[in-house]
């Protein structure tokens, strides 16, 4: 772990804006009613209990429904009610209520920046609750201190760290005679031609879903940019480097390519992320590519959980120079002008302790922020390890200066996938957004 964060360079933080399970309704039906607010009710105490409310993401929910259980108990004078809403959502819906000071006592923040509801975009408008003083704060590696902190102060809790790969279906690649995932670009592409002679789809992609779309992107420019100059951030923020003259273009030259393969499904564009979660779990397709914290997801919609590991995704033909992206999961924060900010806060510590990191990183695969003798790591993840010590970066947009790259490079995504736009005309407007 320590290595990860040392030689991955995690200073530039971590991005996973993760996916929603419910219709948007839900959120507006649910920002109508998370005003925090105290409510008597009677109990086996007879006391007064506290009604927290909290908007996350769907990735979530199985933590989350685990540990608001164990709090209940431990804690029975606080109520906490959640509800789940799609990242699209979030980051508008969420950050609105945010300005307008009427949030939820408790929310999904995103580690680092580069978002709306990003730790840092958030805590430098004075909208999240200061974490500091919380014991669990002080054991937050040093590299990843930029996921959780802004000038000095936490403003974040997240659980682990999470990493960026092909979900695959095992008994597929059995049955089309595939022995072992493939461990260069050229070997990937082979397996996807074999994939694709068998009638099977080598790779489910749901880009109607805007955040998957940049998943492949993210998986590849480790490979493609960093690999080759692990200073890239750098230069580009000095203004000595752009999207359209790095190996960015390379990486969607090779998003392209499997495309004019034919090795994604019919339509991506109108493929949501249940929908691609369904194929590879049920066995129409092979693959998808996308975050591990995910794969709890894939496995519940399998009839066998077990058919279901993950790869890296190797974006470059010498083995040794596939590098991964690695980087904090996507946490949650305390609203710093709700009414119930101080019970919020010690939620938030309850999630601090050692046995609930590990519980919520088992949920959702992740690497745990902290280990003791009792944590565990997926074994999908296993094949990721290697590559932590000295070849992974975080997710990209954590070093990008404001929150407007992040939509931009969801769509001209779209638009690449529909023959709409040119990788020229796509990189120029990353470009511009970034400079903006």
């Amino acid at each position: 772990m320590t290595d990860l964060l040392h030689h991955a360079r995690v200073s530039r933080g971590q991005f996973l804006r993760m996916m929603g399970g419910l219709a948007a309704a839900t959120l507006a039906t649910t920002a109508c009613s998370t005003r925090p607010e105290t409510t008597a009710t009677t109990g086996g105490g007879g006391g007064a209990t506290t009604e927290l409310k909290f908007i996350g993401v769907a990735d979530q929910k199985t933590p989350m429904d685990e540990l608001t259980v164990a709090y209940a108990k431990a804690t029975p004078a606080v109520r906490i009610t959640a509800s789940y809403a799609p990242t699209d959502q979030v980051q508008t819906s969420v950050r609105t209520q945010l300005g307008a000071g009427n949030a939820p006592d408790l929310h999904v923040v995103f580690p680092g920046n580069g978002s709306a509801m990003s730790m840092t975009q958030i805590a430098q408008a004075g909208l999240l609750a200061d974490l500091s003083a919380q014991a669990w704060t002080q054991t937050i590696p040093a590299g990843f201190k930029p996921a959780f902190q802004l000038d000095g102060k936490t403003y974040l809790y997240s659980a682990g760290s999470s990493v960026i790969g092909a979900v695959y279906n095992k008994k597929v690649f059995e049955q089309a005679g595939i022995d072992a995932p493939p461990t260069t670009w050229s070997e990937f592409l082979a397996v996807c031609d074999k994939l694709k002679k068998a009638g099977v789809t080598p790779i489910a992609l749901g880009a109607q879903t805007p955040w998957v779309t940049q998943l492949i992107t993210y998986a590849l420019v480790p490979s493609t940019v960093y690999a080759k100059d692990p200073t890239f951030d750098d230069k580009q923020l000095a203004g000595q480097a752009t999207f359209a003259d790095s190996g960015w273009r390379q990486a969607m030259e090779m998003y392209l390519e499997l495309q004019k393969r034919g090795y994604f499904n019919d339509k991506p564009n109108g493929t949501t992320f249940e929908q691609q979660t369904s194929m590879v779990a049920t066995g129409k397709a092979a693959m998808a590519v996308q975050v591990s914290a995910v794969l709890p997801d894939f496995r519940k919609a399998a009839s066998s959980p077990d058919d279901l590991s993950m790869f890296p995704l190797p974006g470059a033909d010498d083995a040794a120079q596939v590098w991964i992206p690695a980087g904090v999961v996507v946490g949650l924060g305390a609203s710093a002008k709700g009414r119930n900010a101080e019970q919020a806060k010690a939620f938030i510590d309850f999630l601090g302790r050692q046995e609930n990191i590990n519980a919520w990183a088992k949920a959702i695969a992740a690497i745990p922020l902290t280990q003791d003798a009792s944590s565990t790591i997926d074994p999908a993840v296993q094949s990721f390890l290697p590559f932590t010590k000295d070849r992974a970066v975080p997710f990209m947009d954590q070093r990008w200066p404001n929150a407007e790259v992040q939509p931009v490079h969801f769509a001209v995504v779209q638009e690449l996938l529909a023959g709409e736009s040119t990788i020229d005309e796509a990189l120029k407007k990353m470009d511009e957004a970034y400079r903006k």
